[in-house]
């Protein structure tokens, strides 16, 4: 069990990044609304190749230093993006270039976690949030087509993210119910090149 914080200043090792991470949930299917405007559309992709999962995520992760499927072995990525009950899609702009991901786990029961959500950096701010956002909802309370109905969404977001994210969520309807610090070794030179998300040192 880790031993709990008191108050003040820590060090964070040399070499190692630290985060603020913030836990929302809803717990209830959102009223339908209109859906909003836009130009881009999901395609689902069933059983993605690791390559083409990892160029995409790295496409849209990158400025936000997203790394956790960039350092796990191809074994156990293939093992979660090819579960059955782990649906991803990749958004595509019109001229069918892929400029975002929405993926959506199912494994827990009765449960969907926003596992990963997010359109490239060109697109921030221009609405385009809202109506991804507005799609991944529909297809987590939906759940799968075999299962039951869900009883709750949940999704994570970090410091690191852009910093309009968790105000984001809030604003569609998910809840903060829990806060965690996370430590872990800088992935830039490893799993990760070295001019990733350029606003964080790298010390």
């Amino acid at each position: 069990m880790t031993a709990p914080l008191g108050e003040g200043l820590y060090d964070v090792p040399p070499g190692h990044v630290a985060a603020v991470v913030t836990y929302l949930e809803m717990r209830a299917r959102p009223r339908p609304a209109p859906l909003p405007p836009s130009p881009l559309r999901l395609v689902r992709w069933e059983r993605p190749s690791p390559a083409a999962y990892r160029t995409l995520f790295d496409r849209v992760g990158r400025p936000w230093l997203w790394f956790s499927r960039q350092v796990i072995d191809e074994a156990r990525l293939v093992a979660i993006i090819h579960d059955p009950d782990v649906r991803i899609w990749a958004v595509v702009d019109p001229q069918g270039i892929e400029v975002g991901l929405l993926e959506l786990d199912f494994r827990e029961a009765g449960q969907c976690e926003l596992s990963f959500f997010g359109l490239v950096a060109q697109l921030g701010g221009k609405g385009h949030g809202r109506w991804l956002m507005a799609m991944a909802l529909a297809a987590g309370w939906a759940g799968l087509p075999d299962g039951a109905p869900i009883q709750r969404m949940w999704v994570h977001t970090c410091t690191l993210d852009d910093p309009r994210a968790l105000g984001f969520y809030r604003a569609q309807g998910f809840i903060p119910y829990a806060r965690k610090v996370e430590v872990f070794a800088d992935p830039r030179g490893a799993a990760l090149p070295p001019d990733s998300a350029p606003r964080i040192p790298l010390l």
